[in-house]
């Protein structure tokens, strides 16, 4: 099967599954309501004001939360990392922490900025970790990111507790689509365009992630390459946070899975990231809302499920790739 004939099968899968988000619920909506409403119906504002957005925001931040991971593991050489085990996500939590202290007045997109720079930071603080390591054994680099992202999640947790914004920073750390509606979900566009700038640059990713030398000599402009992607992931990270709370794994399993099929090629495998990512978001909402509907299980919480158990069974199922 030709590459163009898979991604076509794969938007047409990602088709399906949102067809399937905007129907899924605890209002009644049908697709034949739809078609034959006049467009001032209850079921035609219950698409546009909370169906669709809830769908978009599904597609846009899985997508962007996989080629972030996918950035993550290029640029630190190791398969075992992404953005909510590296302590990207939980310095963005703890950025969005201390701006609601200091200057709680601030727009939505100005408390985007602040996490996102808080993010960088936690993202480049164990870049520079990794870089320092005299052997980068495929399991140590994801075991201190693993110890950074607790050292960052204690300290939030320790400012939250002592200023009463526990549960907020819990709605955070909890990703949850139930809270999406029109007018409150738009920043992931930002992340959409930072998908798209990686896609542009993902062979410079590919060259940088073979080490300063070897990406230099290739005419790379190494440490440029570098901060590009750390403020991708970061800022994808940060707008994730902002507008549904993290969502983990999903960087992780989804690079992971799409190299077993197309290969560790960064430019043609990444459009299959994007694709994955949301297909695997999308349908883990769905999941959460059948399971108890009415009610719903935040996607946070079924990705954790579902993510723990690919990456378990890719860590005993083969060696990684890189590292």
């Amino acid at each position: 099967m030709t590459h163009r004939a898979i991604l076509t099968l794969s938007g047409l899968a990602l088709a399906c599954l949102a067809l399937a988000s905007l129907l899924v619920g605890a209002g009644d909506l049908s697709l034949s309501g739809i078609l034959a409403g006049d467009g001032s119906g209850g079921e035609w504002r219950l698409l546009l004001a909370s169906r669709l957005p809830r769908t978009l925001a599904a597609i846009l931040a899985g997508a962007s939360l996989a080629v972030a991971g996918l950035i993550m593991q290029m640029l630190s050489s190791n398969r075992f990392v992404e953005p909510s085990t590296v302590g990207t996500t939980e310095a963005a939590s703890l950025g969005m922490l201390c701006v609601t202290i200091l200057a709680p007045g601030l727009s939505v997109f100005a408390k985007m900025l602040v996490a996102g720079a808080f993010a960088l930071a936690g993202t480049a603080l164990f870049m520079a970790i990794v870089q320092r390591l005299e052997a980068r054994s495929g399991y140590l680099v994801p075991l201190i990111g693993l110890i950074l992202s607790g050292i960052i999640g204690a300290m939030a947790s320790f400012v939250a507790f002592r200023t009463d914004l526990v549960q907020s920073i819990g709605a955070w750390t909890s990703g949850d689509f139930s809270v999406v509606l029109r007018g409150r979900y738009e920043l992931l566009w930002i992340a959409l365009a930072l998908t798209a700038a990686a896609i542009v640059a993902a062979d410079r990713f590919t060259l940088a992630g073979m080490g300063r030398d070897m990406a230099t000599n290739l005419g790379i402009a190494y440490e440029r390459i570098v901060m590009l992607g750390l403020i991708v992931v970061s800022l994808v990270a940060a707008v994730t946070i902002v507008t549904v709370g993290s969502i983990p794994f999903v960087g992780l399993v989804v690079p992971n899975l799409v190299s077993l099929v197309a290969g560790d090629n960064g430019r043609r495998t990444i459009p299959y990231v994007a694709l994955a990512g949301a297909g695997l978001v999308l349908a883990c909402d769905i999941v959460g809302r059948l399971v108890r509907m009415p009610y719903e299980i935040p996607v946070g919480t079924i990705m954790g499920v579902v993510g723990a158990l690919v990456f378990l069974s890719i860590v005993f199922g083969r060696r990684p790739a890189f590292g």
